[in-house]
C-alpha cells in the first residue's frame, strides 16, 4: 500500500469534523441497498484506526434498521451522515467520499456495490477495515 496521507471532512453545517488517512489512491463504494441508493451515498471503508473525530460527537444522531448492527451517524443540525460503522466492517468506518473537503482532487475508483443483495455479497468488502 502507498504512504498515507490525512484528509479532512465534516457535515455541511460543520458542526461535525473528523480527519481520515488515505492512500494516493482508492476504492469508493457505491451502493444500490435501500439507505445508500435513496441518499446517494458513496463511501470509502477504512479501518476504524485511520478515522479519527475531531469534534461534534454530541451533535450526531444514529439510525439504525433492519439488524441493527449498521450504526447511521448524521449531524443533528444539518442532516448530513458524513460517516458511519458500517454492517460490512463493523470494525471499520465508512466515510462518505464527498465529505471530504476535497473529495473532487482525490484519485479515486468508483465500485458499484450490489447491496440490494447484501447477504451474496458483504464478503467482498470484509477486507476494507483491515489495516
Amino acid at each position: 500500500m502507498s504512504e498515507l496521507k490525512t484528509h479532512s471532512g465534516g457535515c455541511h453545517c460543520g458542526a461535525v469534523r473528523w480527519e481520515v488517512d488515505l492512500p494516493d489512491a482508492f476504492e469508493v463504494e457505491d451502493c444500490n441497498c435501500s439507505i445508500c441508493a435513496m441518499s446517494g451515498n458513496i463511501h470509502i471503508i477504512v479501518p476504524s484506526s485511520r478515522f479519527r473525530l475531531l469534534q461534534g460527537n454530541d451533535n450526531l444522531a444514529e439510525y439504525t434498521f433492519n439488524t441493527g448492527a449498521a450504526k447511521h451517524l448524521f449531524c443533528k443540525t444539518c442532516g448530513v451522515k458524513s460517516f458511519y460503522i458500517p454492517r460490512s466492517n463493523p470494525d471499520g468506518v465508512a466515510v462518505t467520499w464527498r465529505c471530504i473537503d476535497d473529495w473532487q482532487d482525490l484519485n479515486a475508483t468508483v465500485n458499484r456495490f450490489d447491496g440490494q443483495n447484501w447477504e451474496q455479497h458483504a464478503h467482498t468488502l470484509a477486507h476494507k477495515s483491515k489495516a
